[in-house]
């Protein structure tokens, strides 16, 4: 077995983690008229090619931060 130099990663860790960010759930939403006209919109003006980014960009910064503001205290 071949030694590796102290500064490397290893390997299957770096596998290991990659796997963990494979999305594999999937979840569907439905806008109406309105909804999609306003995102429509916003993707024109801030040329946004890819709605699958923005929404789960919106999504979790909105579920992050409700978590940390609502995150339970001792008092």
């Amino acid at each position: 077995m071949k030694k590796r130099p102290a500064n490397t990663i290893d390997p299957e860790y770096l596998r290991k983690q990659r796997a963990s960010l494979v999305r594999k759930h999937r979840q569907v939403i439905y806008l109406n008229d309105s909804e999609m006209a306003a995102i429509s919109k916003y993707c024109e003006l801030f040329k946004v090619h890819t709605r699958t980014v923005l929404f789960r960009e919106a999504i979790m910064e909105k579920v992050l931060k409700e978590l940390e503001d609502n995150h339970p205290t001792l008092f």
